[in-house]
């Protein structure tokens, strides 16, 4: 074909593609395209993504139908976004229009659910074009590339699962009475009273007291009088009240050859006691005597306003009052447990001749974590109705990284009895299957519990709420917490967070190599790398492709760590 001819003919193609350029579509340009975030980051077990697109003037074909979808692509998948269609001005449909000689923005919102893979990945805008019912095809875009995914190194199963807390008390005080009743207006001590069993039982509590090894034991003697007579009568009342008790009582301690300090002291006016026991009475109008007391404080006009309820004062003065006319004899008793070591040997060689709240104790005497895992398993043989003993082997089997194990102790805690340790505990299982809403329910029963923050923190960091992790952890030196500190930008707190972590890990190196980055210390991040591989050799794998490091990646130092 010569020149001649070929001349003409293109000129009417060139023609034929003007007339008809309407009736095209063509590839859409990067340039007008934005995706935010850059890099796209992981959130809450998520990836979104807002795309900001512009449809230039004249590309949108007026009979066109063409469906936007964005794609995650990466080795072994991909994962697809959500679809956003849009018509020329000539279709029927419910689609949004795009105006032909104008054009327009348009703001497609998507997410992806994320994978460990995505860290490497694509993200492309894929076209579905039809013009009438002809298929155009037009090319992906690329708009992205890579995951930023720190926030998945959050990990519930190295938060601190919830002790059940022993009750054991060095000192164990107790307090035992006996009274001495008197006749009205008399102050002398009656045989009848002093040969009672209740006193008798009190001294001989008092003399095996004092001779135990173990107990130490201290006197009070509170003498009173009924709140009726006159203030002077009374208190000259009272007073000798406890001069003879005292008396009575100095004899006796010295027959029993008991030698121990006593405290004697008397109240002229019982009012307080006078209370209590109309509070505690069925007697008529008691309300009415209830709300004279807190009226009036002078006592006089107490007992004169009382006095007046004619109806209820007989009552009083034959039920209430006499009980009031008496010397309290009080001993104040101490007994002395076991020392440490002597809990530690026998949690060891006689365990049985531990008592519950001793056993758990014990458990906490020692920092080796088999040592506590095994008494706390002999706690739940000689214990098995206290549930505190199946959270805490459940407590060292978390611990330990035996998560089903753990489950299972914690459900057998709960199935003695529902309590909230067990509960939050549960809660960090179900964080570690991914289950947030259980967990969230979970936690919701395990109020008061010490470590609940912590655990809280975690679900917080998973869900995506960062600054509520953060605020959640408090003081927490862990991992977590100081990934939450990452998260919110806070990068002095988490460097002091992370160098205080008790237990430092790989995480803890490569969390901190990761704060070196973001606040542009080379040095800091080929050294705490170097740690962290050194404690677990697949970080190199991960720090190579870590969007963290990105622009490290000319660093010859960090080049030779990660090949």
């Amino acid at each position: 074909m010569n020149k001649k001819f070929l001349l003409p003919f293109f000129l009417l193609a060139a023609i034929l593609a003007f007339s008809s350029c309407s009736n095209k579509l063509k590839p859409l340009a990067e340039e007008y395209i934005k995706a935010e975030p850059q890099p796209l980051e992981a959130i809450g077990g998520k990836v979104p993504v807002t795309i900001n697109a512009t449809i230039p003037a004249k590309w949108f074909n007026k009979k066109a139908v063409v469906t936007i979808t964005p794609v995650l692509r990466y080795q072994g998948g991909e994962a697809w976004g959500t679809a956003y269609t849009y018509q020329g001005e000539k279709v029927k449909g419910n689609n949004q229009v795009i105006p032909y000689k104008e054009g327009a923005n348009v703001t497609m919102k998507s997410s992806f659910t994320y994978k460990p893979e995505m860290k490497k990945s694509e993200l492309f805008l894929t076209f579905d074009a039809k013009i009438k019912n002809k298929t155009v095809k037009l090319p992906d875009v690329k708009i992205g590339e890579g995951v930023l995914a720190t926030s998945a190194l959050a990990d519930a199963a190295t938060a601190n699962a919830a002790i059940a807390a022993d009750k054991f008390q060095r000192i164990i005080k107790e307090a035992h009475d006996a009274s001495i009743m008197f006749l009205i207006q008399q102050a002398e001590l009656r045989s009848k009273e002093l040969k009672k069993n209740e006193i008798s039982d009190w001294k001989d509590l008092v003399k095996n007291a004092d001779e135990a090894p173990n107990q130490n034991v201290a006197i009070e003697i509170q003498a009173y009088a009924s709140p009726d007579g006159g203030v002077e009568l009374n208190t000259g009342l009272a007073e000798r009240r406890e001069k003879n008790t005292d008396k009575y009582l100095a004899k006796e301690l010295k027959k029993m050859k008991v030698d121990v300090p006593v405290d004697a002291k008397y109240t002229a006016q019982d009012w307080e006691g006078f209370q209590e026991l109309v509070s505690k009475s069925n007697i008529q109008d008691k309300d009415l005597v209830l709300r004279v007391l807190s009226m009036y404080s002078d006592p006089e006009q107490r007992e004169q306003e009382i006095k007046n309820i004619s109806s209820v004062f007989s009552t009083l003065a034959d039920e209430i009052l006499p009980q009031l006319r008496r010397s309290r004899l009080v001993a104040n008793i101490e007994i002395i447990g076991k020392s440490d070591d002597e809990i530690s040997a026998l949690a060891k060689n006689d365990p049985k001749a531990l008592n519950v709240e001793e056993i758990l104790y014990a458990a906490t005497l020692t920092n080796n974590d088999a040592e506590k895992t095994a008494i706390y398993n002999k706690a739940s043989e000689l214990y098995p109705n206290d549930y505190r003993t199946w959270n805490n082997v459940g407590m060292m089997a978390f611990r330990a990284g035996d998560l089903a194990k753990a489950e299972q102790m914690f459900n057998k805690a709960n199935s003695v009895k529902n309590n909230p340790e067990a509960n939050m505990n549960l809660g960090l299982i179900a964080l570690t299957k991914g289950d947030q809403a259980k967990a969230q329910q979970l936690f919701g029963s395990a109020s008061g519990v010490a470590e609940l923050s912590e655990a809280l923190g975690v679900l917080y960091l998973e869900q995506g709420e960062w600054a509520k992790a953060a605020n959640s952890f408090g003081s927490v030196k862990s991992n977590n917490a100081a990934l939450a500190q990452i998260l919110t930008k806070d990068y002095n707190k988490a460097s002091q967070t992370l160098n205080a972590v008790p237990n430092p890990d790989a995480i803890t190196s490569y969390l901190k190599a990761i704060v070196a980055a973001r606040t542009n210390d080379a040095n800091g991040v080929v050294s705490n790398l170097k740690a962290a591989i050194a404690k677990d050799g697949s970080l190199k794998k991960e720090a190579a492709i870590d969007l963290e490091f990105a622009k490290y990646a000319t660093n010859s130092d960090f080049a030779a760590l990660v090949k």
